[in-house]
């Protein structure tokens, strides 16, 4: 029964390809703000730091990345306070503009055009493979519930478990381990009862099953530690529980890597 129910995850892959998301992720560099995101996406700065997880709006960390919600294509967003380069050099071939004159009373005289240099053979597009999960840093995601681990990741006594399980009572609160998009909540998957697939940074994904009920619905922007179900049992019985599991991309990972 245990080895039926996870052959069911087969679907999970078709579900993601399926989905459809709507944001982008953006990644913070110096100088910029959060008020400068939000004004350049034109999302509310408020929405975007919920979804986020950010509690000091006033202190991002460069090199961060943040989930814009809505967004379909990552834009240049000028810092704050920008460097200081001095006058910009002209391209070449444009002759320098008449508010900056270079000769008697303003006179400019055009350069000659430079020669057109030939196009370099480009080489080939290497083949695409499918890229490791990254390193795998504790603490990038957080424990959906507090609970014993019923279940660890992995195979034992010729049973595979693509996540844990962690007991809960019934009703327990469910919470997002990290700020991301749901696409999918239903229970259209066989075995796992109520389900809750969250997208996040990094082609990461999170899955939440035996719920009780869902209380976010597909395409619901998220943010970490957000209430998103209330647990319950599985559906072929047993001690309540939550079953859960971190994705990268397609493949499985033992959760407790990136747990706290």
């Amino acid at each position: 029964m245990v080895l039926r129910s996870y052959k069911t995850l087969l679907l999970l892959p078709l579900l993601w390809g399926c989905a459809t998301t709507e944001g982008v992720f953006h990644e913070v560099h110096q100088g910029q703000t959060l008020y400068r995101i939000s004004r350049a996406y034109g999302v509310d700065e408020r929405y975007i730091a919920r979804i986020n997880g950010i509690d000091d709006p006033s202190r991002l960390r460069v090199g961060s990345r943040l989930f814009i919600p809505g967004a379909s294509s990552v834009l240049q967003v000028p810092a704050t306070v920008p460097p200081s380069t001095g006058t910009p050099a002209a391209p070449a071939g444009v002759p320098p503009s008449a508010s900056a004159p270079s000769g008697p009373a303003g006179w400019v005289k055009s350069p000659s055009p430079a020669p057109a240099a030939a196009p370099k053979p480009q080489p080939p597009a290497p083949q695409r493979t499918a890229a490791p999960p990254p390193t795998a840093v504790k603490g990038k995601f957080i424990y959906p519930l507090k609970g014993k681990i019923l279940r660890g990741f992995g195979q034992k006594n010729g049973e595979v478990s693509k996540g844990i399980e962690i007991a809960a009572a019934p009703g327990s609160a469910v919470q997002s381990s990290a700020a991301g998009q749901v696409i999918y909540s239903g229970n259209g998957v066989k075995g796992f009862g109520n389900l809750i697939i969250l997208k996040h940074d990094d082609s990461f994904y999170t899955v939440y099953g035996y719920n009780q009920s869902n209380l976010v619905k597909a395409g619901t922007f998220v943010g970490q530690g957000q209430k998103i179900a209330l647990s319950g049992r599985p559906p072929s019985g047993g001690n309540p529980r939550l079953h859960f599991e971190i994705r990268h991309g397609k493949q499985a990972v033992d959760p407790i890597f990136y747990l706290p």
